[in-house]
């Protein structure tokens, strides 16, 4: 069943359960976060960003790519850390194949603090994640030019004069729009302490209850209701969606239980990524 939140100026659509699949899309920034499944409506995404290389996150890779040919559509762009492209490469060769078909995709390999020009003003940051596997974040980035202080109250004519001169009057200014994060322990939030300010925040959330501690979530490298909780005056963000859930939860218990435990204050920010009602499974 597939999900929708609006978050901030953003949609979040697609499908997140634990060990099972994730696939996000965020269609205003012309992003698809993980392919764990393929979704038809998602195959026409130019921009795939994969987290890591676990089945429940990339398995459908090859499955989005024969529906992209079915609708005419040429390689995607996949970016991914960059201890995983080579796999990820021969895994789609050997793919294509099986199925006598072209799977070819153009991968772009990451690694942390690599920052890539996406479109215009559209920049995305890698950050480390903390899995097992090789892994990252991605952070989305705007970067818009800014008057410089000093030259505000210049008439528009004067500012115009000046700019065709040549003189430097505007700052570069970054503006963290969304950041995506999962698949990780929570001292990802202490290393990469921007993740607190991005205008809109995808978080993983993998366990909600007492019967799994925050030391059983430590020990599978995912993060616990409880830790986001103890941070919660630390969250800036516009929003905060917290996806990602077990399968041991049923959707009801998910809803239940964040909006018993989280406090008000963080609440009030906070989509929860699950359906509203009924099984995760159809």
């Amino acid at each position: 069943m597939l999900t929708e939140v609006q978050a901030g100026p953003y949609t979040v659509r697609g499908i997140s359960v634990g060990g099972v699949y994730t696939s996000l899309l965020v269609p205003e920034l012309g992003v698809l976060l993980d392919v764990g499944v393929p979704i038809r409506s998602f195959a026409s995404t130019d921009r795939i960003f994969l987290s890591h290389g676990h089945a429940d996150h990339a398995s459908a890779l090859g499955s989005l790519l024969g529906i992209r040919a079915l609708v005419g559509k040429g390689p995607p762009q996949v970016y991914l850390p960059a201890e995983i492209e080579a796999p990820v490469q021969e895994a789609i060769a050997a793919l294509g194949r099986l199925h006598r078909m072209n799977a070819d995709l153009h991968t772009v390999p990451m690694r942390p603090g690599d920052t890539l020009k996406l479109q215009q003003d559209l920049w995305v940051r890698a950050f480390r994640t903390h899995h097992p596997v090789p892994s990252l974040g991605y952070q989305f980035i705007r970067r818009v030019s800014k008057l410089k202080p000093e030259f505000r109250e210049l008439p528009p004519a004067e500012i115009g004069r000046r700019r065709q001169a040549g003189e430097p009057l505007f700052d570069e200014v970054e503006r963290l729009e969304l950041a995506y994060c999962t698949d990780t322990l929570s001292n990802v939030l202490e290393r990469q302490p921007s993740l607190f300010d991005s205008r809109v925040l995808i978080l993983e959330c993998t366990f909600i209850d007492a019967e799994r501690t925050v030391r059983d979530a430590q020990e599978r490298a995912h993060i616990h209701l409880e830790e986001i909780a103890s941070m919660a005056d630390r969250f800036q963000n516009e929003a905060l969606v917290l996806m990602h859930f077990s399968q041991a939860y049923s959707p009801a218990q998910v809803h239940a239980t964040l909006k018993a435990r989280l406090p008000a204050s963080l609440l009030e920010r906070v989509r929860i990524f699950a359906p509203d009602s009924g099984r995760w499974f159809g």
